[in-house]
């Protein structure tokens, strides 16, 4: 087939792009703002890919090495032209100064319990940089809480942060992980809690992991990747090249990491990745094998009472057999060996096993099986729901367990019988969502965090020794200056393209007038079976309050809120109808009288980031502003960079509304199972019509309209972002200054079209809460003065 050039042939676009309905009178209208002089960047027109026999030019490959001296003086040039751009924005220093008011309040999470009577929980006096741990030797009266660890001591930059907390059974000793930058990589350091003495052997090379301490307390399972080999050490979090070969580990305490026993690994499958956990009685080490981004594992289990002189014994064999292959591994058994379903351990009595899984049930249920029996004992505890999610199963007071469904994309919290799954009490919450259930089997009281569009966040304690649950406020959040009554928040459903009903929540001043006067932000995620639920926003209060704004969230398909069946019909070759619910909401909100296009913002992060450089690749002319976080941009070459064939973590900070909180933490090749890959024809052909990359045109060349342009856009991405790397979001933001501007010697594009490069910084996860308010008030101060919207005291 005849190559194609960068800005497409208008007859071959008609051909692989979704057709849509442009209205002139809905056009992007030029702002009264300066035409922007872009930096030049370097077009490469002799690097051309094949694709089953269509070309593609990439221009801007060099843009993949971030190493290249090339490579910074192109950021520093974008980011001496945003600097400029955020000058004359004059909320900024409004927007400022007021999200560091709202945000000084004190917070707290949920405690968890270990030992007999000692909590744990974390705390943020107000604008610390991060949340510190502290312990405290019950609740009762008297009771003083003890600072454990403070990551605000190991950096002055604030760079570094806590990624991972566990602490052993007995509450001895708290291994952590810290990350520096924002990267995914992870040191994972141990502290004697008595004393607060840090041990002396520190655990490197350690991604996607979890800690789970054997009840013994004399070590933990965790995985990691094999070190770069000598020659190949880099800046960890600004690489490109793929993570590969995972490695399930368990480290003693008092030893150097080369002693460590490998407990799995798979050299036949290199993309596999491996996270392991003790079981309630710390009889047995479950294994969940993952791979890809769909919610599904393999799982495999180890009965620790069988092995002879227990792990030291076998870390002992491994050396005699062979000190450097360590070829012999746990011998797990396997439970489940297909990549079917996802199954995770609730609990378990002897060797009668309780998971969540969504087999056979799309919606999720509670099941049990004898390991004594595998084949023929599996039957259903609770069975899957006609409508609502069941979201997690916590055991607790011996033979009770907790659960969470998700319906209508509002949480419902339930006790039920652990043996029989019969209904026992609904719990009374608001409308809102429920997070971080904190229960063990043997205890009778519980915590669960609850916080809603317009609840800033409760701790609630329920007691279940008594006939009926006791339940109190244990913790209330309280913002000082926020009142809740001067705003509404309301759920409608809107029709997509298909007819299909789209939920969306709508946050706005009470006193609000339906004459589509009002700024309005609109987000949106839409893939890896994440939902989207309520929760509150410091950023988004103030821009209700202070610019008028009207708050939208758009539940489309790719999500969670509906079960696998929601979610598979948001991804691979259905990715489409993301947009179109997308679009289709954006469009309720201007035709119901919220707002209008140029006073229409769209946002979102990650797979959110794709969904809105997508949005405004197909209708330019509905969306007055465009602010698009960490997006996977090149939709042909993803999965060539990190681990681009797993699940995008995607960090929902509710307090700033940036991101949404994905279920696993992955990246690169992994998401073809939700995507599909280029490297396939069939599934190319998917790609290659929404990729915002190759889709960036001329709106007013395409469509006939002269007023018609792109929204004024905001590319926002990090240089320590090892997930969704940043040459995803540079090259588009070359792509579309050169199509929309220097390509022309007088375009209509007068939107300007610019990037925040964070440096210092990953993919949203462990940012200092400067760093929060700073970019809140750069991008949110960039969206007033584009949409014209005014300051109100």
């Amino acid at each position: 087939m005849e190559g194609i050039n960068y800005l497409f042939k208008v007859q071959l676009l008609h051909q692989l792009v979704p057709q849509t309905t442009i209205s002139n009178d809905m056009g992007s209208l030029p702002l009264p703002l300066n035409q922007y002089s872009y930096p030049n960047a370097r077009r490469d027109n002799s690097v051309v890919d094949d694709f089953h026999g269509i070309t593609i030019p990439d221009p801007y490959r060099w843009l993949e090495n971030p190493d290249a001296q090339e490579v910074k003086d192109f950021v520093h040039s974008q980011l001496q032209l945003t600097d400029s751009v955020l000058e004359s924005c004059a909320a900024r220093p409004n927007l400022r100064h007021k999200l560091t008011n709202l945000f000084d309040h004190p917070r707290y999470t949920v405690p968890f319990r270990r030992s007999h009577n000692t909590y744990f929980y974390f705390h943020n006096s107000g604008l610390q940089p991060h949340n510190v741990l502290y312990m405290q030797n019950g609740f009762h009266a008297g009771a003083q809480p003890h600072l454990l660890l403070d990551p605000n001591a190991l950096s002055p930059d604030g760079s570094v942060s806590l990624t991972a907390v566990s602490v052993s059974q007995h509450a001895d000793f708290l291994a952590y992980g810290l990350s520096s930058s924002g990267t995914d990589w992870v040191t994972i350091n141990i502290m004697r809690i008595q004393d607060k003495h840090l041990l002396p052997h520190t655990l490197s090379w350690v991604k996607f992991s979890s800690i789970s301490w054997t009840h013994d307390t004399k070590g933990f399972f965790y995985s990691r990747y094999p070190a770069p080999k000598e020659g190949q050490l880099v800046d960890a979090g600004t690489e490109t090249n793929t993570n590969l070969y995972h490695e399930l580990y368990y480290h003693f305490l008092g030893t150097d990491q080369s002693q460590d026993i490998l407990c799995w690994r798979d050299p036949q499958n290199p993309e596999y990745r491996f996270r392991a956990s003790v079981s309630d009685d710390g009889r047995y080490i479950i294994m969940y094998i993952e791979q890809g981004c769909d919610p599904v594992n393999k799982l495999y289990y180890c009965d620790m009472s069988e092995l002879t002189n227990g792990l030291q014994g076998f870390g002992n064999k491994q050396e005699e057999e062979d000190p450097h292959a360590h070829a012999t591994m746990l011998p797990f058994v396997k439970l489940v060996d297909t990549f079917d379903a996802q199954f995770q351990y609730v609990a378990n009595d002897d060797t009668v096993f309780t998971f969540l899984t969504n087999k056979n049930a799309p919606k999720y249920k509670l099941v049990r099986v004898d390991l004594k029996e595998p084949i023929n004992s599996w039957f259903d505890v609770i069975h899957e729901s006609e409508r609502d999610v069941l979201e997690s199963a916590c055991a607790v007071n011996g033979n009770q367990v907790i659960v969470s469904y998700l319906s209508d994309v509002k949480y419902v919290v339930q006790v039920r019988d652990l043996e029989t799954g019969c209904l026992q009490h609904l719990l009374p919450i608001d409308i809102g969502t429920v997070n971080g259930i904190s229960a063990r089997r043997q205890d009778s009281i519980f915590f669960f965090g609850f916080s809603s569009f317009l609840s800033p966040g409760i701790v609630y304690q329920c007691d279940l020794g008594t006939q009926a649950p006791v339940i109190k406020i244990f913790r209330e959040i309280v913002v000082p200056g926020f009142d809740r009554s001067q705003f509404h928040a309301n759920q409608v459903f809107v029709a997509s393209k298909d007819g299909t009903k789209i939920p969306m929540f709508i946050v706005a001043r009470k006193d609000i007038s339906l004459d589509g006067s009002h700024p309005c932000l609109l987000y949106g995620y839409g893939g890896f079976n994440v939902s989207v639920t309520p929760c509150f926003s410091v950023s988004r209060i103030v821009l209700a309050r202070h610019l008028g704004c009207v708050l939208s969230i758009a539940n489309i398909r790719g999500g969670g809120e509906y079960g696998e069946e929601w979610h598979k019909a948001g991804s691979l070759a259905k990715k489409q109808n993301c947009f179109d619910d997308f679009i289709s909401a954006a469009e309720y909100l201007v035709s119901v009288g919220y707002t209008q296009p140029a006073k229409l913002c769209i946002e979102g992060g990650s797979n959110g980031g794709l969904l809105v450089a997508a949005c405004i690749n197909q209708r330019p002319d509905l969306f007055g502003c465009a602010l698009a976080h960490v997006g996977v941009m090149d939709m042909l070459r993803f999965h060539k960079f990190t681990i681009g064939l797993f699940r995008v973590l995607v960090l929902y900070i509710c307090i700033t509304i940036t991101f949404i909180s994905d279920r696993g933490y992955y990246s690169g090749h992994a998401w073809t199972s939700e995507f599909g890959c280029s490297e396939k024809e069939e599934e190319f052909h998917w790609l290659i019509k929404y990729s915002p990359l190759h889709n960036v045109r001329r709106p007013w060349e395409e469509f006939g309209g002269g007023s018609i342009q792109y929204p004024s856009t905001m590319l926002l991405t990090a240089d320590h972002d090892d997930r969704v790397v940043p040459l995803h979001s540079l090259k588009l933001l070359a792509t579309m200054q050169y199509v929309l501007s220097t390509s022309m010697k007088q375009s209509p594009q007068t939107n300007p079209i610019i990037a925040r490069i964070e440096c210092k910084a990953g993919h949203g996860a462990g940012r200092s809460m400067q760093k929060i308010i700073e970019e809140a008030a750069d991008r949110y101060g960039f969206m007033a003065k584009v949409l014209e919207a005014h300051w109100i005291e």
